[in-house]
């Protein structure tokens, strides 16, 4: 898990929207696993195996959650094969199975009883749940997830880290964005910084809580505080 940190402004969001394909960027590469990621398409991304949640949910409030979650899976499907069925109309096997897995994945963060419930009617700490289950369900190498905790409970925060360590012990790498450093620091194994767009720091959380350019960043002052404080 790689935590990626910073002071408002600093790039972070910026950084993973180019990563996900939402921007395109103006030079350089990106590169999983050796080979380039398309450029400027978040579907062509999580197509590749980038999956990501957003800062602002952006969820198919219309849709009850287990339909959310089908959405994602039924992108996951081999086009060649799940298609032509569905524009047949003899798709009903996949959906099943598509049904059978989402409402598995829904289990695993907890949403199970709510499957039917339409994601605009859900309460805010469910919804934050629900867009990490469609996230999963793409199936992706590297999940990223854009302040996952924001706007949450002590015990929904809690409940979430829980869920990030079984998602990244299924072999999925995560790159976390997040304000809450209690969250980083119980997750994260390396951490970035950023300020102005640029890299100031890079270690454990440990480490880059210590770093003086950190701190700087955050307060203000070096001697202002010995560390960065545990929510910023």
């Amino acid at each position: 898990m790689h935590g990626l940190i910073g002071p408002n402004g600093s790039g972070k969001s910026t950084v993973v929207n180019v990563v996900s394909g939402l921007y395109t960027p103006t030079s350089g590469s990106i590169l999983l696993r050796g080979q380039p990621l398309a450029q400027g398409s978040l579907f062509k991304t999580s197509r590749a195996g980038v999956a990501r949640t957003f800062q602002n949910l952006q969820l198919f409030t219309g849709m009850t959650a287990v339909e959310n979650v089908m959405v994602a899976l039924k992108g996951a499907y081999p086009r060649s094969r799940y298609l032509p069925l569905v524009l047949l109309g003899l798709g009903r096997r996949e959906d099943t199975s598509a049904r059978a897995d989402a409402l598995a994945l829904l289990d695993f963060v907890g949403l199970r009883d709510q499957a039917l419930t339409r994601a605009r009617d859900l309460p805010y700490g469910a919804q934050r749940f629900l867009e990490i289950a469609r996230a999963v369900a793409r199936k992706p190498e590297v999940l990223i997830l854009d302040e996952p905790a924001a706007g949450l409970s002590h015990l929904d925060i809690q409940r979430q880290m829980e869920v990030i360590k079984r998602v990244h012990e299924r072999g999925v790498s995560i790159v976390l964005i997040e304000h809450h450093m209690d969250v980083v620091s119980g997750l994260c194994d390396v951490v970035t910084v950023l300020d102005g767009g640029k890299m100031i720091a890079e270690g454990t959380p440990a480490e880059v809580k210590r770093n003086p350019k950190v701190i700087e960043a955050y307060l203000g002052e070096v001697e202002a505080a010995p560390a960065i404080p545990e929510v910023v």
